[in-house]
C-alpha cells in the first residue's frame, strides 16, 4: 500500500507514476472522498472538543451547587452527534482503504517504459546454448518414457496436474535439496517451514488480496483460509505487526513449499506440460532489510538465484521488467529466464522483486531506527530460488541425449544415490 500522505501532498506525482503502469487511477473519486473525510474529521474533532468543554463545565457547576441537568442534556445531545460523526468517519475510512488497496506500487525510477513483456530489457546472459546432433525433445515427450504422467494427474485431480514417478520424482527432490543446501550453506539464509494455508490478513499483507482473489484456491469460509500461491505470503507475514531490532537486520529466509494457483485468466497459455500447473514446488527467498540496503540486496538476492542455474550449468538470461510487466506490489523486478531446447526459447524460472515499503505498510512491519529511536517501515524483497518444476524441465531438456535419456548434472549427483542417468523405458 502506498503512503496516504503522498496522495495528500503530491497527487500529481502519484498520477504521473501510476500512468507509467497504464493504471487508470480515478483521481476525481479520490479527491471527493478525501474532501468528505476531511470535513467529517474536522466535525468529529470539533464535537469532541465541545463535549470535553461541556463536561468540564458540568464539573464546575456541580462544585458550585448549580443545577446541571440542562448541561447534561446538552452533553447527551453532543454525544449522539459525536457517535454519528465517528460512524460516518469510519465508513469513509473503509472506502478509502478499499480504494488504496487496489492501487499498485510506484515503480522504481530505473524501470524502463513499456506496456508488455516485449519491452523488457535484457541485462545479461550466462552459459552456452547447447547444440544437439538431433532434434531435441521437450519435457513432455521426454517425460512420457521416464516417469512423468499427465493422464494420471488429470485422473486424480484434473487438468494441469502431474504425477512424477521413480527417478524423475527423485530428481525434483534433488533439485530442491541442492537449492536449500546452497541458500543456507553458502548464501546465509535461515530455512523455515510455514503453513501452506493462510488467512485473508496474510494475503492482504503481501498484496494478493483483494485484487487477485480469483487466482487463489479458497479452502474454507469460516474462517477464510486459502492455499498459498507462493511461500512469499506466509514467510513475509512472519514480520507482520512486528518491530524488529536494527541489529537483527537483514532477516533472510529460505522456504521450500508447494504452491497452488488457479491460473484464472490464463486459459490457452502454456497448456502443454508442466510450465503452468495448479500445483508446483518452489524454493522461495525472502529478505527483510533497512530501506537504504534494498537496492544492493535486490542485486544480491537475484545473484543467489542465478547461482543455482550456474551450478546446474543451465543457460539463462537476466531481464529487467518494464513498467507494464512489473507485478502489482513490486517496485522493480528481475526475471531469470532459462533456455529450454525443446521450445527453442528462454522461459521464466525466477522473479526477484524489490517491494520497498509497499508490503511493509500493509503488514505494519517495522524496525526501530537507533538514530531516531522511532519505528520505521522495513523494505521487503523476495524471489524464486528457484521454481523446482521449471528447473526439472530445464534439466530434462538440456541434459537429454538422442535416445531420450536424461543425464544427471554433476551438482545433483550427491543427491541421486549413485544414479547418473535416467534411462528412457522405450527406445
Amino acid at each position: 500500500m502506498l503512503d496516504p500522505r503522498l496522495f495528500r501532498t503530491d497527487l500529481d506525482f502519484v498520477k504521473e507514476q501510476l500512468n507509467r503502469r497504464s493504471f487508470n487511477f480515478n483521481s476525481e473519486s479520490y479527491i471527493e472522498l478525501e474532501a468528505r473525510r476531511k470535513d467529517v474529521q474536522v466535525k468529529t474533532q470539533e464535537l469532541q472538543n465541545e463535549r470535553n468543554s461541556r463536561s468540564k463545565a458540568i464539573g464546575q457547576a456541580k462544585a458550585k451547587g448549580i443545577d446541571v441537568q440542562p448541561l447534561l442534556d446538552q452533553v447527551q445531545h453532543l454525544g449522539d452527534e459525536l457517535k454519528a460523526a465517528e460512524s460516518a468517519l469510519a465508513g469513509i475510512q473503509v472506502e478509502m482503504d478499499a480504494l488504496m488497496a487496489g492501487i499498485p506500487n510506484i515503480l522504481d525510477e530505473s524501470v524502463p517504459a513499456g506496456k508488455s513483456e516485449e519491452f523488457n530489457v535484457e541485462i545479461s546472459r550466462w552459459g552456452d546454448v547447447p547444440e544437439f546432433a538431433f532434434e531435441p525433445k521437450d519435457h513432455v515427450d521426454l517425460g512420457a518414457n521416464t516417469g512423468m504422467d499427465f493422464e494420471l494427474g488429470a485422473k486424480i485431480a484434473g487438468a494441469r496436474f502431474v504425477v512424477l514417478n521413480g527417478a524423475l520424482a527423485r530428481l525434483q527432490r534433488a533439485i530442491i535439496q541442492l537449492m536449500l543446501d546452497t541458500h543456507t550453506g553458502e548464501h546465509g539464509y535461515n530455512e523455515t517451514y510455514v503453513p501452506f494455508l493462510v488467512n485473508a490478513d496474510s494475503l492482504r499483507g503481501t498484496g494478493q488480496l483483494p485484487k487477485f482473489e480469483a487466482d487463489l484456491f479458497k479452502a474454507s469460509n469460516d474462517p477464510a483460509l486459502y492455499l498459498i500461491p507462493t511461500a512469499e505470503v506466509p514467510v513475509t507475514n512472519i514480520v507482520r505487526d512486528v518491530i524488529i531490532d536494527a541489529k537483527a537486520l537483514p532477516l533472510k529466509f529460505v522456504c521450500h513449499s508447494p504452491c497452488f494457483r488457479s491460473e484464472a485468466g490464463a486459459y490457452g497459455r502454456d497448456v502443454r506440460g508442466m510450465i503452468r500447473q495448479h500445483q508446483f514446488e518452489k524454493v522461495e527467498l525472502v529478505q527483510i532489510v533497512k530501506p537504504e540496503d534494498a537496492p544492493r540486496v535486490h542485486e544480491e538476492l537475484t545473484a543467489h538465484a542465478e547461482n543455482i542455474l550456474k551450478k546446474l550449468n543451465l543457460p539463462y538470461r537476466k531481464m529487467l521488467l518494464c513498467a507494464g510487466d512489473t507485478g502489482f506490489s513490486a517496485a522493480k523486478t528481475y526475471d531469470l529466464e532459462v533456455w529450454l531446447p525443446g521450445q527453442g526459447a528462454y522461459r521464466e524460472i525466477s522473479s526477484c522483486s524489490n517491494f520497498k515499503d509497499f508490503q511493509a505498510r500493509r503488514l505494519q512491519a517495522r524496525w526501530r531506527n537507533p538514530e531516531t529511536g522511532k519505528p520505521e517501515l522495513v523494505y521487503t524483497l523476495n524471489g524464486s530460488g528457484l521454481a523446482a518444476g521449471r528447473t526439472l524441465i530445464a534439466v530434462m531438456e538440456n541434459y537429454q541425449d538422442a535416445q531420450g535419456n536424461i543425464h544427471i548434472p554433476d551438482a545433483l549427483l550427491p543427491y541421486m544415490g549413485g544414479l547418473t542417468v535416467i534411462e528412457t523405458l522405450v527406445y
